[in-house]
């Protein structure tokens, strides 16, 4: 015999959400009970067509209240709870998972985040209709299961929840929060046990105030030994202590945390992000590996920290690297999980653009695993090509018969090398462009050399007189005194040689170039950043040895011209630079530079004293020596 369920809801100004929430169990629940407190729209019109157990409740400031209220007019065998933004998946099958006798159920519920993205918790959600069982808590509200030892629950892998709530379009997350800080210092000082302080701790981090989330954290811990959110917690002080710069000492917490936790992808994700924020690199490449094997699992769950994200990351590492082909790999391989991901389109059109990839290529690739079928698709995709400034967004608005608006069109057609074209879009509309369009009209002003048009360009770029007079002299005469040249205007430069570069127009590139060596230092390093994405190792040889020349223990330029060296073959100029760098910067990544570059050579007992020294200076890195 099926046992018998209720549904209890507390309700208030739910118009838009209410009837798919009740549509979702109205043929697997026998009882709908609904507390209103106090709406004012169709919320109460609604629900009477699904039931007319209705109950009207005076707003206490304590949820707790209210769920009470709400289980206490429950007749059947069990209660599930659940929130108007919510609603039951289709395939859940509530009575199967009833067949077990459990008093309580562990929920999972999937919480759609903007950018098409989700999480995954779990809560008791489902209970038998005990009078024993009460809500505690005036914000986050919890059954007093902890007063109760001898009932028995366990995990649900028949139900699932799906949440609504965090959309960007459903509420403002942030301001909710605000409110609701009041009600939780409330229950804090009401009642300071681990509980509160986890989701105290939480609120301040969704606020970004992570001084105050840490605090609340290492608080909660002592008093949470054995508590379900215990994982949470710990991987969450960890990653509020990432925010702050404070990797190591996330790290640290982490290290045996993982072990103790080996089924928490999140946890081993955080890892993953704090061993790269340090530059741990190796260990943080084999904790998205690890992360990888593990999937999407765990008391709570990110979706992706076990397959797109973790592989995005890595993709991030080794574009860092340089390492295109084993970047291009996990781009791909995130594209096929979660074909909109807008992080890995930017990283997928970004290394096939500096890898030098044929655009026919390109756009066959990205049509097999990112096919546009929608207009919100298409949308992204857009995006994406107009943050990057992409020669292809001229071939994807012909193929879509798209008209976009003229400054739009000007970024298309200049970066397809349609220079006339993009002027023409520029006299007929050019008043109406915004300023983000500053630097590309500098650009196109000095490729065709029109003064008239960098008039145009400098009040979007927000220069000085002085600033201004500087690019007007650039436009007429080609040359600029690095000794008057503002960070503006290097920022300006730097900017039209890296979209030279990408337009091919070598000339021009080269021209610049040479201006900006004659600049200070970062520039020129940032120069050389640049040469050595596209693929142009000699130039930047040539610019890193001059560099290297004046000023030989400067870390900016020993870690790019070792890595250069070791990429030409130069063992033992690298092995020179990289040695300077371990005394000049002695960091971990200096350490693994070097064993990368005895690993490379195949210097057994050069990288077993690396590794050596490495594991005694650094005992938070935990890659093992393989000879």
């Amino acid at each position: 015999m099926n046992a018998s369920i209720a549904l209890c809801m507390i309700v208030k100004n739910e118009q838009q959400v209410l009837e798919r929430c009740l549509d979702s169990v109205k043929h697997v629940v026998d009882e709908i009970i609904i507390v209103d407190t106090g709406s004012t729209d169709e919320t109460l019109t609604i629900a009477r067509r699904y039931t007319d157990k209705i109950y009207p409740f005076a707003w206490t400031d304590n949820f707790s209240d209210a769920r009470n209220h709400s289980i206490r007019q429950a007749t059947k065998d069990y209660i599930l709870v659940l929130d108007a933004d919510e609603y039951l998946d289709p395939e859940s099958d509530l009575q199967a998972e009833l067949a077990s006798g459990l008093d309580f159920y562990l929920l999972p519920i999937k919480s759609y985040l903007s950018g098409g993205e989700s999480s995954t918790h779990r809560a008791v959600r489902l209970f038998a209709n005990r009078p024993e069982l009460k809500y505690e808590n005036h914000l986050h509200e919890h059954l007093n299961l902890l007063d109760h030892p001898q009932l028995t629950g366990g995990e649900s892998a028949r139900i699932l929840i799906h949440h609504s709530g965090y959309l960007d379009e459903a509420m403002q997350e942030k301001d909710k929060i605000r409110r609701n800080l009041d009600l939780m210092k409330k229950a804090v000082r009401a009642h300071k046990d681990g509980y509160n302080l986890f989701n105290m701790g939480k609120s301040y981090m969704a606020l970004e105030d992570y001084s105050r989330a840490i605090q609340c954290y290492k608080e909660a811990y002592p008093l949470s030994a054995g508590r379900i959110y215990l994982p949470e917690l710990i991987t969450k002080l960890s990653l509020c202590l990432g925010e702050l710069g404070r990797n190591e000492e996330g790290l640290n917490i982490l290290k045996d945390a993982v072990n103790l936790y080996p089924d928490e992808t999140d946890m081993r994700y955080v890892q993953a992000l704090l061993y790269k924020k340090a530059g741990y690199l190796k260990d943080a490449v084999a904790a998205y590996e690890a992360c990888l094997k593990m999937g999407d699992r765990g008391s709570t769950v990110t979706e992706g920290a076990g397959s797109y994200k973790a592989r995005v990351s890595l993709a991030e590492i080794y574009r860092n690297q340089r390492k295109w082909s084993e970047g291009f790999e996990q781009v791909l391989q995130a594209l096929q999980v979660k074909s909109g991901y807008v992080q890995a389109l930017r990283l997928y059109f970004e290394i096939t653009l500096k890898a030098q990839i044929p655009a026919p290529n390109v756009l066959e690739t990205i049509g097999q695993f990112s096919a546009v079928r929608t207009v919100e698709q298409l949308q992204t995709l857009l995006d994406v090509l107009y943050a990057q400034r992409h020669p292809l967004m001229e071939e994807i608005l012909k193929a879509y018969q798209i008209t976009a608006q003229p400054h739009i069109r000007m970024i298309s057609k200049l970066y397809d090398r349609q220079y006339d074209a993009a002027y023409a879009e520029w006299q007929e509309s050019g008043d109406a462009f915004p300023n983000e369009v500053g630097a590309d009209l500098a650009l196109l002003a000095y490729l065709r050399g029109d003064a008239e048009l960098m008039k145009a360009a400098v009040p979007r770029l927000n220069a000085s007189q002085r600033e201004a007079k500087l690019l007007y002299k650039w436009i007429g005469e080609g040359t600029l005194d690095p000794k008057q040249m503002t960070s503006l205007v290097e920022e300006l430069l730097v900017t039209v040689s890296e979209r030279l570069l990408v337009l091919r127009e070598n000339e021009a590139f080269g021209a610049v170039s040479r201006q900006l060596e004659q600049s200070k230092r970062e520039v020129q390093c940032r120069l050389a950043d640049i040469l050595l994405d596209y693929g142009q190792d000699k130039a930047a040889f040539d610019l890193l040895v001059k560099l290297y020349e004046n000023h030989p223990d400067e870390p900016r330029v020993l870690e790019p011209l070792g890595d250069l060296c070791c990429k030409l073959g130069y063992w033992d100029d690298a092995e020179v630079l990289y040695a300077k760098l371990k005394e000049q910067k002695p960091v971990y990544r200096s350490l693994e530079r070097l064993y990368g570059l005895y690993e490379s050579r195949r210097t057994f007992e050069g990288m077993r004293i690396v590794w050596q020294e490495i594991h005694e200076r650094f005992p938070l890195s935990q890659w093992k020596l393989t000879l």
